[in-house]
């Protein structure tokens, strides 16, 4: 179980962190898919019901994080802008600095299971800020 735990920690720091693409989003959600197939099928904890099992409990969060990854993958790829702490690369201002698209995605997203964890079903509730005026940002 912790060899998985490692391995999806890797691959989300490596394709889903500070810096994304979209091309690497997709194919890391193949890649958690695959590791949450591999998961279930080889996964065997030692152990009973009657005692405290905590490589049973370790197993479960592992379990919820891998459902847990591919969504933050479906996210950040459906995002098409660079905002907060999280920079798509195919999306910056000339200057090089993030480039956000708030007519598009002023939004707080909520993703439903479906039954089909392929196919999240997207819930929106937009933001509105009467008081503050949305900029782009600039660092130089």
């Amino acid at each position: 179980v912790r060899e998985f735990h490692w391995e999806l920690g890797r691959l989300m720091w490596d394709s889903v962190g500070m810096p994304r693409t979209k091309e690497g989003l997709a194919a890391t959600r193949g890649k958690v898919a695959a590791l949450r197939e591999e998961f279930w099928q080889n996964v065997d904890v030692l152990g009973g019901s009657d005692e405290l099992n905590q490589n049973l409990e370790f197993a479960g969060r592992v379990a919820d994080c891998l459902e847990l990854g591919e969504l933050m993958c479906v996210d950040a790829w459906h995002r098409d802008e660079s905002c907060g702490g999280h920079f798509r690369e195919e999306y910056h201002t000339p200057e090089g600095e993030a480039q956000r698209d708030d007519e598009r995605f002023t939004y707080v997203a909520a993703w439903e299971y479906t039954g089909d964890l392929s196919r999240p079903r997207l819930h929106r509730e937009s933001l509105e800020f009467p008081n503050v005026h949305l900029a782009q940002r600039n660092y130089k």
